[in-house]
């Protein structure tokens, strides 16, 4: 994959950009708890991490009747939201990463299904916010990803053209969407990838190992 013409790079939230699975999980647990479940572990929770709080739920309760998922789910997100951040951090590498962009001045942000109500508050607390050219959530357009929409306006918020930009996700409708909007997407396996996953199938340019392996190549690009 030649990353020279890239102009602007977006990430995924969940997984790519940030570990955000410790907070869902306890959220979760806290959720389990409040109906009188055990609650789970975050090292089997944390590839369905990506997949939102109906994904998280019904990998903890496979067998679980539709009333009690949604319940779950209910007291899932009720407790997100006031434990949202308090113990994501970004993935080992992200931070240098976003240092070279800035000093390249190549323009990034993020693109999640994560719903706004929780993505703003969440990327605050990551000091975040000021550097970002682009924040599309789930509900920023009528579509989520892998519908392309998104991806598009997170395009024009950059000011690029999408075939010029990056995009990084660690799930298969990440791909999908960068394909779609015809951008070039990357997959980041040091995200929440399952071990049914198969990244080498997606619609990717590229796989990276760590966001230092994506630094990398965008240097040597410039090189």
């Amino acid at each position: 994959m030649s990353l020279a013409p890239v102009n602007g790079v977006l990430f995924d939230l969940d997984g790519t950009l940030a570990d955000t699975a410790p907070d869902l999980v306890q959220a979760l647990n806290l959720s389990l708890t409040d109906a009188g479940i055990a609650p789970t572990s975050l090292a089997c929770m944390r590839s369905a991490a990506s997949h939102g709080s109906l994904a998280l739920v019904n990998a903890a309760l496979p067998d679980a009747s539709e009333p009690l998922r949604r319940q779950i789910q209910q007291g899932l997100l009720s407790h997100y939201q006031q434990i949202n951040g308090e113990h994501c951090q970004l993935f080992n590498g992200i931070n240098a990463l976003l240092d070279w962009l800035d000093l390249q001045k190549i323009p990034y942000g993020v693109i999640t299904n994560k719903p706004a109500r929780f993505t703003r508050p969440l990327l605050q607390k990551l000091k975040l916010t000021p550097r970002l050219s682009a924040m599309i959530s789930g509900d920023s357009t009528c579509y989520a990803k892998p519908h392309p929409a998104p991806m598009l306006l997170g395009a024009q918020q950059l000011h690029c053209a999408p075939e010029h930009i990056l995009y990084l996700g660690d799930a298969e409708r990440d791909l999908l969407a960068a394909e779609a909007a015809g951008m070039l997407g990357a997959v980041a396996l040091w995200g929440y990838l399952a071990s049914t996953d198969t990244p080498q199938h997606w619609p990717a340019l590229a796989q990276f190992t760590s966001p230092l392996a994506v630094l990398e190549a965008l240097m040597a690009a410039r090189a």
